[in-house]
């Protein structure tokens, strides 16, 4: 049995077209990218710790990935319910919230990181 490794890079491929086409046409995950480059940004000026660094992109993963899976989810939810279904609503926001959870516990963790940073340049 051989490995395809065709398959595998147009896999790959799909994804990121997946990933790019969210990026433009999503102005919340546009959002969520901007604030990623600025926390990166934050962290190469303040010198943060590799284990600092290591939550910080697993915040910045987390809340990208869940806006990923949101839009994917609210594009499904649209075409089974062309129309206003008050459970396809709900779904929805359920979605949304989710993402809300992940950015609210990221927003957190960087608090949590950046503060003491801050706190010392002054």
């Amino acid at each position: 049995m051989s490995y395809d490794y065709k398959k595998q890079i147009h896999s790959f491929g799909y994804a990121c077209k997946g990933i790019r086409q969210c990026i433009c046409k999503e102005q919340n995950l546009y959002f969520h990218v901007a604030a990623a480059v600025l926390v990166v940004t934050a962290g190469f000026s303040l010198g943060i710790s590799r284990t600092e660094w290591l939550v910080v992109i697993l915040c910045i993963g987390m809340v990208i990935a869940a806006e990923l899976f949101n839009s994917a989810l609210e594009r499904v939810v649209d075409l089974v319910s062309p129309e206003y279904h008050l459970i396809a609503g709900m779904v929805k926001d359920i979605a949304a919230g989710a993402v809300l959870v992940c950015a609210a516990t990221a927003a957190v963790a960087g608090l949590i990181i950046f503060i003491p940073h801050l706190i010392r340049l002054l």
